[in-house]
Order: C-alpha cells, then structure tokens, then sequence
C-alpha cells in the first residue's frame, strides 16, 4: 500500500514530486464541494501542473460509476483533496467507490490524501466530528473510515485556524492512536511502514 498523507499538500507535494513527475492523476475535489473556502484545491491542480502531471479532475457524488472505473483504472496516482470529511465517506461509500480504490491500490497505486483526504483513510472518521460537520444528508449508518491505516491522521494540527479545536481532539480522543500532523508535515506510507517527513 502506497499512501502519502497530508494537510496541506500544495505546500509539501514536493517532497514525493518523482512520484508525481509526468504521471496521470486522478483528482477528486468531492470533499470541498460543500465548503466555503477552497483555496486548497487551486493550489493543489497548480503544483501537479507545475510537476508536468496529467490531471483528470472527477466528482464522484456526480459522476457515473464507469467513468469513475475508467479514470481510476488509468491513472498512476489517485489524489483527494481536503473539505468535509463525512461528506466525501458517503459519497465513497455510497457510490462504491471505496471499493474501487482499494483495488486499484492493491495494484501498487499511489494515493495521496489530504486533510480529509486523509482522514478517511482511518479506521472511524467519528473522532474528526468536532472539526468537520456531519452533513445533514449523511446517509451511512455508522462513521467507518476506509480503514487503509491503523492510526488516525489529525490534520492542521495546531495551525490556525484549527489550533483550539486540534487540541481538544487530541485530549478527548487520546486513547486513539492519533498522529498529528501540521502544514508543513507529510505520513509517507509504503511496504516499510509508515514515517513522517518535514519541509523545512
């Protein structure tokens, strides 16, 4: 399984660039559909660009589930962006989906995942409720997470303007194993475990 996971990934996408370099990309910006502020998402196509990759952008609460397949199947990386966590599960889960990236990361695919991108690689996303509202048309009947990972992926950690609420995440929930992560950090994860790597 090969993942890098992220909070901000226009600021550390860099450090894994010759995983990216004149690759196909399969972007998915679903979770910031229903979010105010999504600079995020700009900044992210921006550097894939600058990195020569081949982006195919695709929402999966509208897209059908072929073409999905289709984008998925020919692409060498698989990128989600940040937003709201519960809706992007749903949609996930709803669709199918889930199901289709577990496939084609058994193939050795790379995923990268940031903020809630990477949250939900988690076994439960129920630990990130605080941060990130449930939408009112959540359709799933618990908070399974993809469960691709054995640690939670706390995003932002102690940035604003997240600082209050990623402390009280940490405190309420320390009996998880949560691995929290700032802006400039990214969790590399592949066949030797997982580490986390720092732009300077």
């Amino acid at each position: 399984m090969k993942l890098f996971l992220c909070s901000h990934f226009s600021s550390v996408g860099s450090l894994i660039k010759e995983e990216i370099e004149n690759k196909k990309v399969a972007f998915i910006p679903t979770a910031s559909l229903r979010e105010g502020y999504t600079g995020y998402v700009g900044s992210a196509r921006k550097l894939f660009n600058k990195l020569g990759a081949t982006v195919t952008e695709i929402d999966i609460s509208t897209e059908a589930y072929l073409t999905i397949q289709s984008v998925f199947e020919d692409a060498d990386v698989i990128y989600f962006t940040g937003g709201n966590s519960f809706f992007l599960m749903d949609q996930l889960r709803k669709t199918g989906t889930d199901e289709l990236l577990k496939k084609e990361l058994a193939k050795g695919k790379l995923m990268i995942g940031e903020s809630a991108g990477a949250i939900i690689c988690a076994p439960t996303i129920q630990y990130i409720e605080q941060m990130d509202e449930k939408p009112e048309d959540y359709s799933q009947e618990d908070d399974a997470g993809l469960d691709l990972i054995d640690f939670y992926v706390l995003p932002h950690y102690l940035t604003a303007p997240f600082k209050k609420v990623t402390e009280k995440i940490m405190t309420e929930f320390s009996d998880l194993n949560l691995c929290p992560i700032n802006n400039r950090q990214g969790i590399v994860i592949d066949g030797e475990g997982s580490k986390v790597i720092c732009k300077d």
